[in-house]
């Protein structure tokens, strides 16, 4: 394989959503440009794209898979990323090194909710967007209710490039309006017959070539008057424009296949390799530090490692594009993340599961290498005259969480281990170990993402676990001023133990100072802050501890000793034993033995009057809340929106945004565990959801009581 330069790399995420085709798709370009001889199937288990042992158990794809097809004097790198939204993050890794997004969309099917979904992922990213309308052989396909589905979606910028003569079970011609040709097959598809457009379709193809011509006249002011003055441009003119407006996102070309019958795929590549940027024309990649870094092949090397997998007998495979300079095997460089050296062993062009020794990559070129010592996904590797550093590529909120446990109880550090190379391999699934919950959570993008995790550490790892349902991480606070006062007194010989502390707690607001005056009873105590501490707790809020002692009745010396004390409670709550937040403690008076008086003494007096005033100050459980996006077909609106509301959520809005209403809520995160498969459920898979947490807010009052009692229970077990 040659070396291809910036000017003659071409890459490409294939997106679409879950049964539009695009492992067939990638299989049939492959067949085209001779990578292999004979197609697999999706049925049959053997393409080169699906071919892990889990994907070929479900025939979904859950991994990306790299591609790179030599085409018409081009490097076509395509990066086929999966359909379910449960594995959206092979499709956000792609797009942070690819400079051109297909959607693929079956005709059958139309605009879906996937379709939706990774058009916003790649207008978010700020890629050049074009449709391909597959499965144009299906019985039912109907490219004209897509296209309207399109416009309605995606606007105007919607340009028909090709349409289809016969759609449906005899499909076999495109009429291309660039060219004003019609291609017609054969029933073993490949290349196709060039014909002259049929009269009966001739009004129609010129009508669609002239948006066309105004499109690709926006592009250049002495094109736009070439147009106007003949009302006509050249088929080079027309894709020099459409490839300049096309690179700008003013136009979305839509073409036909049907990748089943290879038909309309190899005209897909030429088109790619016309209009598709290049790396040498595409927004060059930024650092960390804002640099912009040149795609150079001369420059010192610099290369991002993108996506590390675990590949049958291979083991670990990093796959990284080169972003400056050029890549060699036994080239040595710096891990720029975990400050160790690498040295670059074998390098591949990769086809899926089919590699290919090569010996060199130049920049802007996608490619593999294996046994790295201490490299992994979002690393940057440099010569040792460059610095660079590479942003994080940033993945979606988890939507989806459970608890995960060795079904054999010695297995934990085992299972611990491969959780971790699971998210290296998949950094969408989110791996805790919770401290608070005494559980290990992870989490991922659906029902399905948790599944497979199991079905791999299962069958691949022979790790057996369970799935529990996650305990919710709830806060307790409280809402009125108490007061309480405990004297730790010890005596067994010798030294004893002595320390009595006095204090107030109330509600801590930010901004909210201090009263003079405290009335509990009949009786009226004056605060004098004499110091005051603002403890940040790691799990959210405050804790604020005022010293307003008078005449030395504890030593500042015990301060430190008290605070652990109220450490030892806030961390542990009396209504349901989860964190407390948001607390100022005023301690205003105590006593001191000369002797007896020492840190534990006070720890335990501090611990103890802290947990008597938390009692007594209205004490309440919060709970997480997320704002939820929903983004469901008008049909299903009603049906999503009864089921919010028995999740105790609250709608905050909803508005219509192509083709589908936008809903926004508030729920409890204790209403969300089974969501993504309950929303499934109710919309027939076509609506899509994400969530991120907002605040902690008051549970109503008989969810607290019920939350107390199982508490209470709970504790009577352990006893």
């Amino acid at each position: 394989m040659k070396t291809y330069q910036a000017n003659e790399i071409k890459n490409i995420s294939l997106m679409g959503g879950s049964g539009s085709g695009k492992t067939t798709l990638i299989e049939a370009m492959l067949l085209e440009s001779g990578v292999i001889k004979r197609r697999g199937t999706v049925e049959a288990q053997n393409t080169v794209s699906d071919y892990f042992p889990v994907e070929k158990e479900y025939g979904y794809s859950v991994f990306s898979t790299v591609c790179n097809i030599e085409f018409a004097g081009k490097k076509l790198n395509i990066i086929d990323c999966p359909g379910s939204d449960d594995f959206v993050g092979g499709m956000v890794t792609s797009l942070n090194v690819t400079d051109t997004a297909v959607i693929v969309l079956s005709a059958n099917g139309g605009v879906e909710v996937g379709t939706q979904n990774h058009y916003r992922y790649a207008e978010n990213m700020k890629k050049p967007v074009m449709f391909v309308v597959n499965k144009l052989d299906h019985e039912n396909a109907n490219f004209d209710r897509t296209i309207e589905q399109l416009k309605e979606s995606f606007g105007n910028k919607v340009a028909v490039v090709q349409y289809p003569v016969n759609a449906g079970a005899g499909f076999n011609a495109v009429i291309d309006v660039l060219q004003m040709k019609m291609y017609q097959w054969k029933a073993e598809g490949g290349a196709p017959e060039i014909l002259d457009i049929p009269a009966a379709e001739q009004g129609k193809a010129e009508e669609l070539q002239a948006a066309l011509f105004e499109m690709a006249a926006e592009a250049d002011e002495a094109l736009m008057e070439k147009f106007f003055e003949e009302m006509t441009l050249t088929p080079e003119e027309t894709h020099r424009g459409l490839h300049k407006v096309f690179m700008e996102a003013g136009v979305y070309p839509v073409v036909c296949t049907s990748a089943a019958r290879d038909m309309g795929v190899r005209k897909l590549m030429e088109f790619l390799g016309e209009i598709a940027p290049a790396v040498s024309e595409a927004p060059v990649p930024v650092t960390e530090d804002g640099t912009e870094v040149k795609c150079d092949p001369k420059a010192p090397t610099s290369m991002f490692i993108f996506k590390t997998s675990v590949e049958p007998h291979i083991g670990e495979v990093n796959y990284f594009k080169v972003m400056q300079g050029t890549v060699h095997g036994a080239d040595d460089l710096q891990n720029m993340n975990r400050g160790s050296k690498e040295r670059i062993s074998q390098l591949y062009a990769v086809d899926g599961s089919i590699r290919t020794t090569i010996d060199e990559v130049a920049a802007g070129d996608i490619a593999a290498t294996v046994k790295l010592k201490d490299s992994r996904t979002g690393n940057t590797l440099n010569a040792k005259e460059c610095d660079y550093v590479y942003g994080q590529i940033k993945y979606p909120e988890p939507k989806y969480r459970r608890a995960i446990r060795p079904v054999t109880e010695s297995d934990s550090e085992k299972l611990s281990a491969l959780l971790t190379r699971m998210h290296e391999e998949d950094p969408t699934w989110i791996i805790e170990q919770s401290k608070e919950l005494r559980q290990t959570i992870v989490s991922g993008q659906g029902e399905f993402h948790l599944r497979t995790l199991k079905w791999r550490l299962e069958n691949n790892d022979k790790m057996m676990i369970q799935y529990d349902e996650p305990k919710i991480p709830y806060r307790e606070t409280i809402t009125k001023a108490a007061r309480a006062d405990y004297r730790h007194k010890k005596q067994s010989g010798g030294s004893g133990q002595f320390g009595e502390v006095h204090l107030i707690v109330e509600p801590y607001v930010e901004g909210e100072p201090v009263k003079e005056t405290y009335k509990f009873g009949n009786q009226e105590y004056k605060i004098s802050v004499k110091d005051t501490q603002e403890i940040p707790l790691e799990w959210g809020g405050k804790l604020v501890l005022i010293n307003s002692i008078v005449g030395g009745a504890i030593d500042a010396r015990f301060i430190p000793a008290i605070l652990k004390g109220l450490m030892d409670r806030i961390e542990q709550g009396p209504l349901t034993g989860s964190y407390a937040r948001d607390v100022r403690v005023i301690i205003y008076d105590g006593k001191m033995h000369p002797v007896d008086s020492n840190e534990i003494s006070f720890r335990l007096a501090g611990r103890n009057a802290f947990a008597e005033a938390f009692r007594n100050a209205g004490p309440k459980v919060l709970e997480p809340v997320y704002d939820v996006d929903i983004f469901v077909p008008s049909d299903k609106m009603g049906d999503v929106m009864s089921d919010l509301q028995g999740r105790r959520g609250m709608v905050m809005g909803m508005q219509s945004e192509k083709g589908f209403e936008h809903l926004k809520a508030q729920v409890p995160l204790k209403e969300m565990s089974s969501y993504s498969t309950s929303l499934s459920s109710l919309t027939g898979g076509r609506a899509s959801f994400s969530m991120r947490f907002n605040e902690y807010r008051l549970v109503p009052q008989d969810v607290q009581d019920k939350l107390v009692k199982e508490y209470q229970e709970s504790q009577k077990d352990e006893d």
